[in-house]
């Protein structure tokens, strides 16, 4: 989000001056880094969760489609940015593989196909393909049927034009160019301790700790991001705007399977996603994942989910103690009553053995053998807990920008879709922080040139969705085999 952000804003006003702090010694190890997020470039072909089953019968899709055209305005800039050398290799970092659902059983195989009903009736899921045939889930995952009892009911769907994407290397080359950009200043090893500013001003005033000699400097701006990951409720807590109040977080944890047989890993080449267990967080929806990371073809299943007081993965073990205050605690503590069933399935999680995790798997990979596979520690997320008029407390599992009233200082809070929406994210942040520039006509010419649908709906203009994604297809080499 930082390094969108930052590229963005540098690409609108080439003379702002941009100061980056990042607290450890290189960027993206967090929630960027390829081994702690999915990489599924969520675009909602595969998601189950982004499209609920409501009581009904029916299935909504409404956050599909929105993810969806959010996930193409990502790749629009991404586009425009390898147009413009800043991205020289687009195959570093976005890799073309085809996203799946699976189920079984007669009640998932009906939710399944009703919902793959309703998205091929939006350009944005034009080209998904569905199948109950045995034979034909055979040819598009293999490993996954096989081994299966052949009267069992099965169902899946498949968007060839689905991606993988790497964000530690797309994050990392953002802020490789961004350095070389006049007027930016890059710091790592440096922690912003403070923030204030003085009653009826807009600029702040920054406390920031070099980590490696212990001394701190002071620096002043009128603009302000917290990009944090994990760490942004604690910066926001202490900027004191009053837009902040109420807003918690409940850290949860992930680990993978990752397969160390490269046999298994060369008959496996999609994305493949289920349906979450009952009361599991969004980000734990299992999936049989292939990954390209540092050049090689990867294969992950999971991730199990688990609990930690950690907001980040080097983080304090006393960071959800301390992000706990006067008008956050009702909130926490009444979204935590409501969110039992969560409670005990992150237990159930924590509590799990070896063998439950293999059997987790064997649900999706039927002969799979543990000794293919080890335990990998994945990203640490915090979900975002808010005040609500009605319920006094709510769990969010989506992103959440909170921003001064000023548009002085904003902060990103949450997890999931992340990295993949960071452009359309960013790109309201922009409008919304800075109203005058972005209603003028050279910003809103840039903006234009970076995403071409700017200002526009692909899910209700076909030509124009085909139109850009036939672009973007190009430019980022997505036309080619995908990863085998």
């Amino acid at each position: 989000m930082s390094a969108t952000l930052g590229m963005m804003l540098k690409q609108l006003q080439p003379d702002l001056s941009v100061v980056i702090f990042e607290r450890l010694d290189e960027v993206a190890a967090e929630s960027s880094d390829a081994w702690n997020n999915a990489g599924t470039g969520h675009s909602a072909f595969c998601e189950l969760n982004y499209t609920p089953q409501l009581p009904d019968g029916s299935v909504e899709i409404s956050k599909a489609v929105k993810i969806a055209e959010q996930f193409e305005q990502s790749r629009q800039f991404w586009a425009y940015l390898v147009e413009q050398g800043i991205l020289p290799a687009p195959q570093e970092f976005i890799q073309r593989v085809p996203h799946m659902s699976f189920v079984w059983g007669a009640a998932n195989v009906t939710y399944l196909r009703k919902r793959y009903e309703a998205l091929v009736q939006s350009p944005l899921f034009k080209g998904m393909e569905y199948s109950e045939d045995p034979q034909q889930l055979c040819q598009w995952m293999p490993l996954v049927m096989e081994g299966r009892a052949p009267d069992e009911p099965v169902a899946a769907t498949r968007m060839a034009i689905g991606t993988d994407v790497n964000f530690g290397t797309l994050t990392r080359t953002l802020f490789e160019q961004l350095q070389q950009l006049p007027g930016v200043s890059f710091n790592l090893g440096h922690e912003v301790t403070k923030l204030r500013r003085k009653p009826g001003r807009s600029t702040w005033h920054l406390k920031v700790r070099n980590r490696a000699t212990d001394t701190t400097h002071k620096i002043a701006a009128r603009f302000v991001f917290i990009g944090a990951g994990g760490g942004s409720l604690p910066l926001l807590e202490k900027s004191e705007i009053p837009e902040g109040n109420g807003f918690g977080g409940f850290p949860v944890s992930g680990q993978w399977l990752k397969c160390t047989n490269p046999d298994v890993i060369a008959r496996h080449g999609a994305k493949v996603y289920g349906k979450a267990a009952v009361g599991s967080p969004p980000m734990s929806v299992p999936h049989l994942d292939t990954r390209r990371i540092n050049g090689h073809k990867e294969l992950l299943f999971g991730p199990y989910a688990g609990f930690s007081t950690k907001f980040l993965k080097q983080g304090s073990y006393l960071d959800l103690v301390k992000s706990i205050k006067t008008n956050n605690l009702r909130p926490m503590l009444i979204a935590g009553v409501k969110n039992i069933p969560l409670t005990r399935y992150l237990i159930q999680q924590v509590r799990q053995s070896p063998q439950d995790r293999l059997a987790a798997l064997r649900e999706y990979l039927p002969t799979a053998q543990a000794h293919d596979w080890e335990l990998e520690m994945a990203g640490q997320r915090v979900q975002v807990i808010k005040k609500d008029a009605k319920e006094g407390g709510v769990l969010e599992f989506g992103t959440e920008v909170v921003a001064a009233a000023d548009g002085s200082l904003a902060a990103l809070l949450g997890a999931s879709p992340g990295a993949s929406t960071a452009v359309s994210i960013m790109l309201g942040l922009a409008q919304r922080c800075f109203p005058q520039e972005a209603a003028s006509p050279e910003w809103q010419e840039r903006f234009r040139q970076m995403i071409p649908s700017f200002g526009q709906e692909l899910g209700s203009n076909p030509a124009l969705c085909e139109q850009v994604r036939a672009h973007t297809r190009a430019v980022l080499e997505l036309d080619a085999a995908p990863v085998s």
